[in-house]
This record gives structure tokens, C-alpha cells and sequence, in this order.
């Protein structure tokens, strides 16, 4: 295996709220981070995301208060750097709340822009929370059954036992959709995506629909959950110790 395609040693998904008046601000970050992000030290893999409720897909869903980077590190020790990098420090003003979600690479199939980003993980047994992550760039020619295929599973994981936060993330409104999605533990994300009836459903229609031009599902070991927990979307109610994971 080539040192590009080991596994990272940490991925940390950053959440960032802002206020509406701070829209300019981070339209611009938007515009101008991506390369400086890729660019710190010990990043292997970085993508700038817009986020939306997780309730549908395409422009209606975003929710412009609040934006999130995805990175796949060196090492912990590379990741402890982000805050005081300049792209980190700049989105710390304009937020006025932020969370950090650390995370082990349990399994990933697909590719993300050409790439496989979390490398080929070894999984593991863990006794903790868990995030999954989906991400697809949808076929022009495919995306309008894609989004009305959708509202079902939407609704069904709103629901789902087990699931402590759920948001949509993409690199545009249009085309470039994803997931991100936090549960108690293993068994409930496995009967969700396997035993639920809406979800198995949309599994058994991708390969005969042909939705997708690339896709990437991964799932993460929760290791540890900093800051407001709401900008996650963390369902209320929920024990605050759920969310540290271990493995």
C-alpha cells in the first residue's frame, strides 16, 4: 500500500454557525479557503462544505448559517494545528458557535473527487457513537427521480432509533450532495441502512437507476465531540457522555 493510501491518522469534521449578516463573509471563505486549507501542514485531504437540514436535497435545503470543513490528517498531532491556522482562526470570527467532531476511519468504499480519501481502514470493534458519511456527485440526466426519491428516506431517518444529529453537506446546491449522520452506536446505523424498508429500497434502485457519476460512503469511530453540540443538530434530550465514543 503507498503512503497516499494509508489511513489517516485522525479526520476531524469542523462546524461552524454563523449569523445571517455574516453570509458575505463566508461566501467569500467559501470562494478563497480550499486551497489554503489543502495547503496546511499534514493535510491529506480537505473539502469546504456548504450545509443543509438533511430533510431534502438542492438550493431549498441549505441552511446558509451554517458551514463545515472535512479533513483527513497525518497524524493528531498535524490536526491539533487547525485552530491556529489562518483558515481556522478566520472562520472562529465569523462564527459565533462552532463544534469539532474527531473521528477514526472505520470503512470507506468510493471515491471523492478522483480519490479515496480515508485511505483503506481496518475497522474495528467499537462500543461508541458512530458518523456516517455519503457523498455523490449525481448524473445531470438522473438527479430529478434521484430528488424524488429522497423525501421517504429523509423522513424515515428523522425517526430512526438511535440517531443523535443529522445534517446535508455539499460542495454546491446543485449536483454535489451528501449526508452526515451521528448514531448511539454500530447496531442502530446497521438497521438503519440495511433493515429499514425506505433505505433498502433506495439501495436495491442506485445500481438500476444509475444515479450517481461517484460516490463515497464511510463510516467513523466517534472519538470525541467539541463545542455546541446543536450546531451538529444533537437531538435534545440526548446523554452529553454519548458524545465521546471509544473503540
Amino acid at each position: 500500500m503507498s503512503a497516499a493510501e494509508d489511513v489517516p491518522g485522525l479526520v476531524t469534521l469542523h462546524v461552524w454557525r454563523i449569523r445571517r449578516t455574516g453570509l458575505p463573509g463566508a461566501l467569500r471563505r467559501m470562494a478563497l479557503h480550499p486551497w489554503s486549507l489543502r495547503r496546511l501542514p499534514g493535510v491529506r485531504f480537505a473539502k469546504l462544505l456548504g450545509t443543509g437540514t438533511g430533510t431534502g436535497f438542492g438550493p431549498a435545503d441549505a441552511d446558509l448559517t451554517r458551514w463545515a470543513a472535512l479533513v483527513a490528517w497525518d497524524s493528531p498531532a498535524a490536526a491539533a494545528g487547525f485552530d491556529a491556522s489562518p483558515v481556522g482562526r478566520s472562520w472562529a470570527r465569523l462564527a459565533h458557535a462552532s463544534a469539532r467532531v474527531e473521528l477514526r476511519p472505520l470503512t470507506s468504499r468510493g471515491e471523492w473527487s478522483g480519490r479515496r480519501p480515508f485511505g483503506e481502514p481496518s475497522g474495528g470493534r467499537v462500543t461508541g457513537p458512530v458518523l456516517a458519511l455519503t457523498r455523490a456527485r449525481l448524473r445531470a440526466r438522473r438527479a430529478a427521480t434521484f430528488w424524488r426519491a429522497i423525501p421517504p428516506v429523509a423522513a424515515a431517518l428523522h425517526t430512526a432509533p438511535g440517531l443523535l444529529a443529522r445534517f446535508g453537506v455539499g460542495e454546491a446546491p446543485l449536483g454535489w450532495q451528501g449526508t452526515v449522520s451521528v448514531w448511539r452506536d454500530p447496531a442502530d446505523l446497521v438497521a438503519f441502512a440495511y433493515r429499514h424498508p425506505e433505505h433498502r429500497a433506495a439501495i436495491t434502485r442506485t445500481p438500476t437507476e444509475g444515479w450517481y457519476a461517484e460516490e463515497l460512503f464511510a463510516r467513523f469511530a466517534v472519538h470525541d465531540v467539541v463545542g455546541d453540540r446543536t450546531v451538529l443538530g444533537w437531538t435534545a434530550g440526548d446523554d452529553p457522555q454519548t458524545a465521546r465514543g471509544h473503540a
